[in-house]
């Protein structure tokens, strides 16, 4: 260990900056529903719980915008092409 470090050349920023699109933020989850999605990804073998999260509100969206019908159309075809039809 040296007695004395240079960070002359270093720079102030994040260690992991952001994705471009992206936003960092800090929210309050109620303690289950954070499990529940830490419970997800651990079933599933792996992965990240906020793209899950993040996941979980993009489809809350579609949802709110997309009128019954077309949601209805989308998850008909959506299952036919699951079993192959």
């Amino acid at each position: 260990m040296e007695a004395e470090y240079d960070f002359s050349q270093g720079k102030q920023e994040a260690i992991e900056s952001t994705s471009t699109g992206k936003t960092r933020i800090t929210i309050r989850l109620d303690d289950e529903v954070l499990a529940w999605f830490r419970d997800q990804v651990h079933a599933a073998g792996g992965g990240n719980y906020q793209t899950l999260i993040n996941d979980a509100l993009r489809e809350y969206i579609q949802q709110r915008r997309e009128p019954l019908e077309d949601t209805l159309r989308r998850v008909l075809r959506e299952e036919l092409e699951r079993i192959g039809k």
